[in-house]
């Protein structure tokens, strides 16, 4: 009887590997070939999904996520030297899961760490957004991350970003200083 180790591979686990080894290649062409749709979709709960699996190996989903773009269109695409091919995002590629604050006053720093382990610091580089849910009229707020890519603030993150929010009057609104800039998360307390 041998010993024999078991190499096999699933098809969807090579076509992984593959991408994986792309995106380490050195650059071999001008411009990228188009490869179509990866098959791979981030659900609205930042959950990376090949062929309908969800990814079970977060050293590969950080890897991707260095190379996710968003197009001006709004489409996300996964961009190496070598190759590039379109993906699917429900809501935002990230998900701001734990809030940290240091100092106080218009000196605080506010910085959020997403699903994938990046924190990232509200300021004039990395803005909130917060829209209202057409349906709920919930709010729904963002981080800006990179380049277009947004964090979308968990609900219990966004209450405790809101327990630190104070009333500014020059800006008219209800919001938080971070990084020295005063950033707006709703009207002051009170107004209509």
């Amino acid at each position: 009887m041998t010993d024999d180790v078991d190499n096999t591979m699933t098809a969807k686990e090579k076509k992984l590997d593959d991408l994986a080894a792309a995106v380490n290649q050195a650059p071999a062409r001008r411009r990228p070939t188009e490869m179509g749709h990866y098959g791979i979709r981030i659900d609205v709960n930042g959950t990376w999904h090949h062929g309908g699996t969800p990814f079970t190996r977060l050293e590969l989903v950080k890897l991707f996520s260095t190379v996710l773009k968003r197009q001006t269109d709004g489409s996300f695409w996964l961009e190496t030297p070598v190759e590039r091919g379109r993906i699917d995002v429900e809501d935002s590629p990230f998900i701001a899961v734990e809030i940290q604050t240091s100092g106080e006053g218009n000196g605080q720093v506010i910085r959020f760490r997403t699903n994938l382990d990046h924190w990232v610091t509200l300021s004039s580089n990395h803005e909130l957004r917060i829209i209202l849910d057409a349906k709920t009229e919930e709010p729904r707020p963002y981080l800006h991350v990179r380049d277009g890519l947004e964090a979308r603030l968990l609900r219990s993150v966004f209450y405790e970003l809101v327990d630190l929010a104070v009333d500014n009057f020059d800006a008219g609104a209800m919001g938080v200083w971070s990084d020295g800039q005063f950033h707006k998360i709703g009207p002051i307390e009170g107004d209509a």
